[in-house]
C-alpha cells in the first residue's frame, strides 16, 4: 500500500459508505484523518473509532458544506490546529430525485448547494493552505450521473456534470503551484444511498455492468488513495471512471 505517512486529509461526508471507506483506507497508509460529517454523529464516531484502532490519529467535525459561514469556521479551526492539510476529498453529496417538470426549487436547490456550492467552498477553504506550500491532492468525488446524464435526476446530473468542469479547470489554475486536482465517476456502488432502489430495477442495472456485480467502497476508497499518493504525480485534471465498464 502506498504510504502516505502523517499527511493530514479532510474527508467531507466521511462518516458513511464511500467516505467511511476513504478514511480507513488513509489510516492504514499512516495518514491523519478529519472525518467531516453533517448529522450522524454516531457514524462519524465509528469510523474514527475505525481509524483509532488502526493505531492512527483523527478527528470529526460537523460542519454542513452547504453553508459557507460552516465551512469557513472549520477551515479557520484546521488551519490553527494543523497549519496544513495534505489532502482534501470531497465527498459529501445529497440526492433529491425527481422527474424535472415535476421537481421543486427545495429538490435542485439542496442538491446543487450541497454537492456543487459546498465543494466549491471547501476547494476554496483549502487552496488558502496548500497554495502557501506548493502541495496538495484534490479528489472531488463526481457520478456517471455527471459524465452522461440520468432521467430523474436532471439536479443530480447538474451538480455532478458542474464538479467535472470544476475539476478540469481548476487543474489548469493551480497545476503551477504544485496542487494536482482529480476527480472519481463511481457507477452503482454497495452503499446506503442505493437502498432505495426497487430491487427489479437495481437486478436490471447489475446486469448492464459488465463485471456483473455492484462495486465496493473499498474499490472506490483504493482509486482516491491512488490519486492522493505520489504514484499519480503527474496525473491532473483526470475524471477516474469507476463503474466496472457500465460506462466507457
Amino acid at each position: 500500500m502506498q504510504d502516505l505517512k502523517d499527511k493530514i486529509i479532510l474527508i467531507t461526508g466521511g462518516s458513511r459508505g464511500i467516505g467511511r471507506a476513504i478514511a480507513i483506507q488513509f489510516a492504514k497508509a499512516g495518514s491523519l484523518v478529519i472525518i467531516n460529517y453533517n448529522s450522524n454523529e454516531k457514524a462519524a464516531n465509528e469510523t474514527l473509532n475505525e481509524v483509532i484502532r488502526l493505531g492512527r490519529k483523527g478527528e470529526i467535525y460537523q460542519t454542513s458544506v452547504a453553508n459557507n459561514n460552516e465551512v469557513k469556521e472549520m477551515f479557520k479551526y484546521l488551519r490553527k490546529k494543523y497549519k496544513k492539510i495534505d489532502v482534501l476529498v470531497n465527498n459529501a453529496g445529497v440526492n433529491r430525485d425527481n422527474l424535472a417538470a415535476m421537481m421543486t426549487n427545495d429538490q435542485w436547490n439542496q442538491v446543487i448547494d450541497t454537492n456543487l456550492n459546498g465543494l466549491f467552498y471547501c476547494c476554496r477553504g483549502v487552496l488558502k493552505m496548500m497554495i502557501g506550500k506548493k502541495s496538495g491532492s484534490i479528489i472531488n468525488l463526481t457520478s456517471l450521473s455527471g459524465l452522461a446524464g440520468k432521467a430523474g435526476q436532471t439536479n443530480y446530473s447538474a451538480s455532478k456534470g458542474g464538479i467535472i468542469g470544476y475539476t478540469k479547470a481548476l487543474a489548469k489554475e493551480v497545476g503551477r503551484y504544485g496542487i494536482r486536482v482529480n476527480a472519481i465517476a463511481p457507477g452503482l456502488i454497495d452503499t446506503d444511498m442505493i437502498r432505495d432502489i426497487p430491487e427489479e430495477i437495481l437486478k436490471h442495472h447489475e446486469e448492464n455492468i459488465p463485471i456483473g456485480r455492484l462495486g465496493k467502497p473499498e474499490e472506490v476508497a483504493n482509486v482516491a488513495l491512488f490519486l492522493a499518493s505520489d504514484l499519480s504525480s503527474y496525473i491532473t485534471g483526470h475524471v477516474l471512471n469507476v463503474s466496472g465498464g457500465e460506462y466507457t
